[in-house]
């Protein structure tokens, strides 16, 4: 028997474009529907920020809130990969590296990826089909 796993919240940045494919390619790999997102900038995003006494402006990191815990950064993106059908679990793996070497390079990639890969004037708005995925959207 399996058991199954608590539906977990993903919170991203509603404006990148990064962000936004990163949503796609999570829905893609989850037919279970274990995941649910919300932008930051949604009134969802804010009010877990300021459960979690985060600055409301602080749109630079993935955050998955998952039994009541709030993960951010590289943990947030790995324990999201550990959830998805495929290999991607196996990335889990990279946990075992130490926390400050992972957000190095999370964060080299969060600090241009408005450059790298662009920036929306709005927040994404879900299809029909996924609204019920999103919170406050």
């Amino acid at each position: 028997m399996t058991e199954t796993q608590p539906i977990a919240l993903v919170l991203f940045d509603g404006v990148c474009n990064l962000c936004n494919r990163s949503v796609q390619f999570i829905i893609r790999n989850d037919p279970g529907k274990r995941f649910r997102f919300a932008s930051l900038q949604s009134p969802a995003g804010q009010e877990v920020q300021q459960r979690f006494h985060l600055p409301p402006d602080a749109l630079d990191s993935v955050l998955l809130l998952e039994n009541d815990r709030l993960y951010n950064r590289s943990t947030a993106a790995l324990r999201i990969a550990r959830r998805l059908r495929g290999l991607w679990p196996l990335l889990s793996v990279l946990l075992l590296v130490p926390r400050p070497l992972r957000d190095w390079a999370y964060n080299l990639i969060a600090k241009n990826r408005y450059r790298l890969f662009g920036k929306r004037d709005v927040c994404m708005l879900p299809t029909p089909e996924l609204k019920d995925r999103f919170i406050n959207n």
